[in-house]
């Protein structure tokens, strides 16, 4: 079966004194979806950006925003990040102790829902949950910071994860986060991902446009 393959380029590693131009690029460029990192310097040490960012990319793009929260208490924020115009909405496992209500809120809000996996968090803690996603965003690095090193055991729960969905016969959408370059894109469209997630890769490349290109032929 032929799977889909989708590149959201992570906001995160762009040029935020052109990043309307940066958004161009994207809108111009073969990217379905874009990511939006939005850390707290609570659950992650980094703080990024927050709604009014999402807001404004939201005006500028008819791409889908997909939004992954690295943050503590996230339910307080869903309905705030749909009015900015998020259409999927990724919470952390780890950071969120009501999943199943959390991911009912993000659907009734009208966006996609989303669990985000660390790298050391089974996804077999995700088997009664997985009914009620859209995607599992299983993170291949560490969270917070960019330009990280693959962490190879990663591919490993891809393969897993790709296994329980399908046993089920679910639409639930594998994303990956980290590491993702042209050596790694390849090994995980193999093993069953379908979105990955890649910044400083597309961002401190001469030509963005083409290594997004290249990474959905990889």
């Amino acid at each position: 079966m032929e799977r889909r393959r989708i590149i959201a380029p992570s906001v995160l590693s762009a040029d935020f004194l052109n990043l309307g131009r940066d958004i161009e690029m994207l809108n111009a460029s073969e990217a379905e979806w874009i990511h939006l990192d939005i850390m707290d310097g609570r659950f992650v040490p980094n703080i990024s950006f927050g709604i009014p960012v999402v807001h404004a990319i939201r005006k500028a793009t008819t791409k889908t925003l997909d939004v992954h929260l690295m943050i503590e208490e996230p339910e307080k924020y869903i309905t705030a990040f749909a009015n900015a115009g998020a259409d999927v909405l990724t919470l952390h496992y780890e950071a969120s102790r009501h999943l199943h209500r959390a991911m009912q809120q993000i659907h009734d809000a009208g966006m996609q829902a989303g669990v985000v996996l660390n790298p050391h968090t089974p996804v077999e803690l995700l088997h009664d949950l997985l009914p009620y996603l859209d995607v599992v965003l299983l993170m291949s690095v560490n969270p917070g910071f960019g330009g990280q090193k693959f962490i190879p055991q990663v591919l490993d729960k891809v393969i897993r994860l790709r296994r329980m969905i399908d046993e089920r016969n679910l639409d639930v959408i594998i994303e990956v986060d980290g590491g993702v370059n042209d050596l790694t894109a390849p090994q995980l469209f193999e093993a069953g991902a379908e979105a990955l997630v890649a910044g400083s890769y597309v961002f401190g490349s001469e030509d963005p446009s083409e290594t997004i290109r290249q990474l959905l032929q990889a």
